[in-house]
């Protein structure tokens, strides 16, 4: 399956229709056919089948797709990095981020590289931390943050500081009297926290069990930055990282949790490929960002 091929049949999977593929893709729906029905002919099986004006993925076509979008996912990485070297992009540094660095610590260093390196191009992503490492194994990315040390032994995670969880109240909450909140605080109240079985949810239970305290979230989130509109609609405490500005969004009160647990913040890189000299000048700018950012959480407790 050639590269066009791949694209036409991806586009289809994901649309349904040709009409909708063809729209996609920006070619016609003769032209998207006439290649679907030759990349049939070369596999020498059928690939949808046509009810009702849509196309129905055969078992084949659900075998192959996922298979599919690696590749296409890989030749997409390979047009970015050809067309950067084309353009003499040289002098290229690609950060993923999960969202509270990326939204707390990374301005700040992006901000010092670019007053002593104007001319090198800076490209950003924020993702989960899943999609970091595919990133960083890939080579999408030479650089990574995210709030979790606990990572595939290819990927090497510095631990470059650590910071505590913050309560989301809703303007006017009772609690909002209070400097301060405890998980016992926060017992019988509507929460809003990250689901089980992730780093965060992991770190919450197991100090609430040596405090004697039983959380269970109504409301189970996957990034604290969701939490803002469900706190804000008065659906209930959100008990988040305390890394995001939270201050800067309106109707809504931030407290410190008092002796509850820390979240590593944690510089992320591939053991297997080497850092340029811009990538190398950008971790140092994240590792003292991050310096600057913690000091100011501490002033400001």
């Amino acid at each position: 399956m050639r590269a066009r091929q791949l694209e036409v049949f991806i586009a289809v999977m994901r649309a349904g229709t040709v009409t909708a593929a063809a729209r996609m893709l920006n070619i016609s729906q003769p032209a998207l056919s006439q290649i679907l029905l030759h990349t049939e002919d070369e596999l020498d099986f059928t690939l949808f089948e046509r009810v009702k004006g849509r196309l129905r993925p055969t078992p084949e076509a659900l075998e192959i797709f996922a298979d599919a979008e690696r590749l296409s996912a890989g030749l997409e990485g390979l047009r970015r990095k050809t067309t950067d070297l084309r353009l003499g992009r040289t002098g290229l540094v690609r950060v993923a981020a999960s969202p509270p660095p990326a939204m707390a610590i990374l301005p700040r260093a992006f901000t010092g590289f670019r007053a002593r390196h104007p001319d090198i191009l800076l490209r950003s992503h924020i993702a989960p931390i899943a999609a970091i490492i595919d990133m960083l194994r890939a080579g999408d990315v030479s650089l990574g943050m995210a709030m979790d040390d606990r990572l595939p032994p290819d990927i090497e995670a510095q631990v470059i500081g650590s910071v505590g969880f913050a309560c989301l109240l809703p303007a006017g909450h009772a609690l909002d009297m209070k400097t301060e909140l405890t998980l016992a605080d926060l017992v019988g109240e509507e929460l809003i926290s990250y689901r089980g079985n992730t780093r965060p949810a992991d770190e919450l239970a197991l100090t609430a069990r040596a405090q004697g305290v039983t959380l269970s979230p109504s409301i189970e989130i996957d990034v604290s930055i969701s939490a803002v509109g469900f706190v804000q609609a008065g659906l209930g405490i959100a008990l988040v990282d305390a890394l995001l500005p939270w201050h800067q969004f309106a109707g809504l009160a931030v407290r410190p949790l008092a002796a509850g647990p820390e979240f590593p913040i944690a510089l992320l890189t591939s053991r297997t490929r080497a850092l340029s000299r811009a990538d190398e000048m950008m971790r140092d700018e994240i590792r003292a960002a991050c310096s600057t950012v913690l000091g100011e959480h501490r002033a400001k407790a």
